[in-house]
């Protein structure tokens, strides 16, 4: 007869419905390759005893390599706005290409990297996916070196820099995977924010190293070479230390079903609202600040230039985990309700503030657009494995449910992703048309209005959803 333990009153409505969890279920096998048969992060027993351990474990790599994959990404969106300086010629227009083009390769590379995960493992896609950062390193270097490289190889090697855009889906559908419902929403926002930091620490640090030394001259190609030692650590730390689970499955006949769903849609335009407008306006404000206030764009510190544009990005990484956490204890729905309403107010005040020319301003009320932003990215993020859970009847730790919920989390993220490349583009004309950028910050406050009232009428005022916290 197997033995049984009863699960603890404080887990959560799923793992204490197991009132006879057999201890045998908890055991689990590694294989060669770092291979996991077994995991179950629903298991009381499992999840105490060796899973917790296992989890934080992958997530602490997961987050670094991620990290690198936002840094690559967002390398573009200080570098182009350095290129006149070190002789480029490039017009507006151009630069605008330059920032925006990582957004479109990345946003689109999600989707593929939502599958692969399943296909190649975890940890062993993980390995790849930070290789494969190497070469937009490494072709930036090669193309800023010279001022006379055309624009068409800029863009080609702005393109590759979509590589890192491309991690976000393949890491946050691997992590899923590792945690129990209960602790998805932390989970989840520690992994994302920990990526989203990488936007900050890229526009923080490329400054620095460009000028610091350099004299009347920028070293450009430094802003892709130093990255390279770091990738090689995410590699070997992901080789190392991280695991694959051989019940992370996603088949494509249930992503081809989560695409005729209609709420992926619904959720996926709320991410374009929340994540993209994280990082477009992270893409974009170094750009901003430039053409706004030329003399703030950057400072001078010890010998070096630091551009205040990393704040934003920074505030915005660091309140997405608190948008998840908030939505454990609230309902993800609610709260990107709540998001929704401070962006378009925020968005308003600076549309408002504008002419007023008060750079202190402007970057205070940018910092809390990107605050309110990030807590809507984990607020967001947070509702999608509870609604498929919902539609497809079973509980949230319903392996089949689960493995939906991986599929549905990587497209919607693929096409969130693209509000990245739709707001640079949309100031990029509002200023082409009108030679400001007014017009385009009206359009993002009808847009956050729009979706504020989507998010009321269909996941808040519900009753029966409203209950299930979504």
């Amino acid at each position: 007869m197997t033995d049984t333990i009863q699960a603890p009153a404080s887990e959560s409505t799923d793992a204490a419905t197991r009132v006879a969890a057999p201890v045998d279920q908890a055991l689990l096998t590694i294989r060669p390759g770092r291979w996991i048969d077994g995991w179950d992060a629903e298991h009381p027993v499992q999840w105490e005893r060796e899973g917790r351990r296992i989890a934080r474990r992958n997530l602490n790599w997961s987050i670094f390599a991620e990290f690198l994959g936002f840094v690559v990404w967002q390398l573009w969106s200080i570098v182009a706005v350095a290129l006149p300086a070190a002789g480029f010629e490039l017009s507006t227009g151009e630069l605008f290409w330059l920032i925006s083009i990582p957004s479109l390769v990345g946003a689109t590379l999600r989707i593929p990297y939502s599958f692969l995960v399943p296909i190649f493992g975890g940890r062993n896609w993980t390995i790849i996916s930070a290789g494969l950062l190497l070469a937009p390193t490494i072709a930036l270097a090669v193309c800023v070196s010279n001022p006379e490289t055309p624009f068409p190889v800029l863009l080609g090697a702005a393109a590759l820099a979509g590589f890192g855009g491309g991690n976000f889906a393949s890491s946050m559908s691997n992590i899923t995977f590792f945690y129990p419902q209960r602790e998805k929403g932390w989970a989840l926002g520690l992994n994302a924010a920990g990526g989203n930091l990488g936007a900050s620490v890229a526009q923080f640090t490329v400054p620095i190293v460009i000028t610091i030394g350099a004299g009347a001259t920028l070293n450009l190609p430094l802003a892709g070479l130093i990255w390279i030692p770091l990738i090689l650590v995410a590699m070997f730390g992901a080789w190392r230390y991280m695991d694959n689970l051989s019940n992370a499955k996603a088949d494509l006949s249930g992503s081809a079903a989560a695409l005729k769903e209609p709420h992926l849609w619904l959720l996926s335009l709320l991410y374009i609202g929340t994540f993209g407008s994280f990082i477009g306006f992270a893409s974009v404000f170094p750009k901003l600040i430039a053409d706004q206030f030329p003399e703030f764009s950057t400072i001078g510190v010890l010998g070096a230039t630091v551009s205040l544009a990393f704040l934003g990005a920074l505030v915005g990484s660091l309140a997405r985990p608190y948008g998840g956490r908030l939505s454990d204890r609230f309902g993800g729905a609610r709260i990107t309700m709540i998001a929704f309403a401070a962006m378009a107010t925020i968005t308003v005040a600076v549309l408002a503030t504008l002419p007023l020319g008060s750079f202190w301003l402007f970057l205070g009320l940018f910092l809390l657009l990107f605050a309110t932003a990030g807590i809507g990215n984990g607020s967001t993020y947070r509702m999608v494995p509870i609604v498929f859970a919902m539609r497809a009847g079973h509980g949230a730790g319903d392996i089949s449910t689960q493995r939906k919920a991986a599929a549905a989390l990587g497209l919607i993220s693929a096409i969130g992703a693209y509000g990245g490349f739709l707001i640079p583009q949309a100031l990029n004309l509002s200023f082409q048309t009108t030679g400001n950028y007014a017009g385009a910050f009206i359009g993002f406050i009808a847009g956050y209005a729009v979706l504020l009232v989507l998010t009321w009428a269909v996941y808040v005022r519900p009753r029966h959803l409203r209950e299930h916290k979504i």
